[in-house]
């Protein structure tokens, strides 16, 4: 073989018949080898399929923790005067209570927005909804709400409702199609008539203030001008507990020349144990999909297989990630820590009331029924 590549490699024309490219691999040895065509094609494949996994996992190495929160202690208990409850917090309680609005973008949450707004409802002012024909990644979607307006009779003489017409700007990042929303919102907030010391719920749908909370905060007075909202934050139902730390609803003293909309950290002031926030809950495995394509973080489709009814399904039973990614935290222990499913809760105790006085309606919300409807 060595005569070959000789001849090969210098113009003699005792043998021609091997190929330049085995001759090339002559001087190569087995681990060489080994190396080109087993260990560089398999860390491309890898690097493929599990690079976003890769650079979250070492998220540590390269992005520094948020500033910590200022964590209020929150007191509560029913049989506690609300005198009581102000001082317990270090504010005085008020001659009357505050105004109180909630206001949100609405997509097709249409369970939520209910066991919110029935939550909400003894203490709110004025319920403030907006919503697109446009989802923030620029998808044509109906006016969910419009179509079930009948089921929100209740709240008919509180209601502010408006719609937007969306740009449809294919390519562009949903981040800029959101804060047009958010912009829009801000300017029906002043239709229903909000004014300054005002109470203003800011947090979409699924992150849901619990009715003592509101009615503490409208109630007492030197509250922050801002603070953001401590909840109990789930997945797909009540059965899948992820976390304590869910942070970005929050609640706002109006004022007219400076609160603006938004979904952002806009104070170091949490309120702790305020609530619920129940990301991905939807009845049908057709509302997960939708949901998917339709917010913010679409980029985190990696795979076509990801929209799979079969899977989706799956993955809900499981209470595992919908993404497959890694937990996005800061330290390697929280990483670990969180990795794999969410352990399933058989807990029940300090939900929504409305949640638990309709369990037949809502069944697939509570601890072990997480089959859910193909819609």
């Amino acid at each position: 073989m060595k005569n070959k590549c000789v001849a090969e490699l210098f113009g003699t024309k005792k043998d021609l018949s091997m190929p330049r490219f085995r001759c090339s691999l002559f001087g190569l040895d087995f681990k060489a080898i080994l190396f080109l065509f087993v260990v560089v094609p398999t860390t491309i494949v890898g690097i493929y399929y599990h690079g976003q996994k890769v650079t979250y996992f070492l998220r540590p190495l390269w992005q520094s923790p948020p500033k910590p929160f200022i964590t209020l202690t929150h007191y509560y208990h029913e049989n506690v005067s609300m005198e009581t409850l102000c001082k317990l917090h270090g504010w005085q309680i008020r001659e009357f209570p505050r105004r109180v609005y909630d206001a949100v973008l609405f997509s097709n949450e249409v369970d939520m927005l209910k066991i919110r707004w029935k939550e909400l409802y003894p203490y709110i002012t004025q319920f403030v909804l907006l919503e697109s024909n446009s989802t923030f990644t620029a998808l044509p979607k109906p006016l969910n709400f419009a179509l079930n307006r009948e089921k929100f009779d209740f709240v008919e003489p509180r209601l502010t409702y408006g719609t937007i017409g969306g740009r449809f700007r294919r390519g562009e990042n949903p981040f800029i199609e959101e804060a047009y929303q958010r912009l829009a919102l801000d300017q029906l907030l002043r239709i229903a008539g909000i004014e300054d010391d005002d109470l203003l719920i800011m947090s979409d749908v699924d992150e849901i203030p619990s009715r003592h909370t509101i009615n503490l905060l409208r109630w007492c007075d030197d509250i922050p001008p801002v603070l953001h909202l401590q909840l109990r934050n789930y997945l797909y139902s009540f059965e899948f507990l992820y976390d304590q730390h869910s942070w970005r609803a929050s609640v706002h003293r109006y004022q007219s020349t400076k609160t603006r909309y938004a979904h952002y950290r806009q104070t170091d002031y949490l309120l702790s144990d305020s609530g619920w926030h129940c990301s991905f809950c939807f009845r049908y495995i057709s509302d997960f999909i939708f949901k998917m394509k339709a917010y913010s973080h679409t980029d985190r489709i990696r795979f076509s297989n990801y929209l799979s009814p079969k899977r989706i399904q799956d993955i809900i039973c499981k209470g595992a990630d919908l993404y497959d990614m890694i937990p996005e935290e800061y330290t390697f222990r929280e990483i670990i820590g969180k990795m794999g499913p969410i352990p399933p809760s058989y807990s029940a105790v300090h939900l929504p009331s409305y949640l638990l006085e309709n369990t037949e309606e809502y069944k697939y919300l509570l601890p072990g029924n997480c089959i859910r409807e193909r819609g």
